[in-house]
Order: C-alpha cells, then sequence, then structure tokens
C-alpha cells in the first residue's frame, strides 16, 4: 500500500491519547493514528459498525450486538441472501443492525470474504488436529 507524508495539526489531547495507544499496541504513532483513521472512516460510511478487538484481531462488528460482520454476512449467504431469512435468524437484531452488516460487506468485501475463507478452513478435521486439547476428555 502506498503512503503519503501530510502534515496534521491535532490538539494536545489528542496526540497524548494516540500515543497512549500506540504504546499500548506497540506501534508507531503514525501507524495507530492512520488505523484510528481507518476505522473512523469505515464506520462514518456504514453507520452501526464498529471496531472490536478479539483474539482474531481487531474487526468489525455489528454495533451493540456481540457479533461480527463476518458472521452476519455467513448467515446471510447460508440463507440464500434472502433478507427476510436473515431477520428469522436474527430476530432479536433490529432491521438497521442487519443492514449495517450487509453496508459494511458491500462496501468492504475483500475483507469479509477473506474471514469467510479462513472461517472455512475449520474443518472438524483441523479442530480435531490443531486443538487436541479442546476435546472433551472420555469419562
Amino acid at each position: 500500500m502506498a503512503t503519503r507524508v501530510r502534515d496534521l495539526s491535532i490538539p494536545d489531547e489528542l496526540d497524548r491519547e494516540i500515543s497512549r495507544e500506540s504504546a499500548e499496541r506497540s506501534t508507531t504513532w503514525s501507524g495507530m493514528a492512520a488505523e484510528l483513521l481507518d476505522e473512523a472512516l469505515r464506520m462514518r460510511r456504514a453507520p452501526g459498525v464498529v471496531f472490536v478487538d478479539g483474539p482474531a484481531g481487531r474487526r468489525a462488528a455489528v454495533a451493540g450486538t456481540g457479533l461480527d460482520v463476518w458472521e452476519v454476512v455467513a448467515t446471510w449467504r447460508a440463507s440464500a441472501e434472502d433478507f427476510d431469512q436473515l431477520r428469522q435468524n436474527y430476530a432479536w437484531l433490529t432491521e438497521p443492525q442487519l443492514r449495517a452488516a450487509l453496508a459494511y460487506y458491500e462496501l468492504y468485501p475483500r475483507e469479509i470474504d477473506a474471514r469467510l475463507r479462513r472461517e472455512a478452513e475449520w474443518t472438524p478435521e483441523r479442530v480435531a488436529s490443531d486443538l487436541a486439547h479442546a476435546r472433551p476428555s472420555n469419562a
């Protein structure tokens, strides 16, 4: 990815917050600022989507749900991309929440498709092989 150097004037408090965040995440100030700007633009373009941390790294999620965007998209695809079926599958979510996930996918399909491919690699055989310690023991 190409990068460009720009002048940026920011308030001292924001500089301190970016510095604190970059130190906590062991990255540069510039890298942290670029990540924050990218996420802010994505959230502005897809209202209702937020970014969260987890074992799989930072990812897009539907605000207030605990669901990642890729999970909603996977269910939508499994429902033959039928929105009414998606609503039935996630009856506890609002229509705007579901539409936010699909809007994010429309804007950033490569990101979500890549995650769906990674998830598809977790077959029962791979889980048994790679995560043998996670199998229940025979009592």
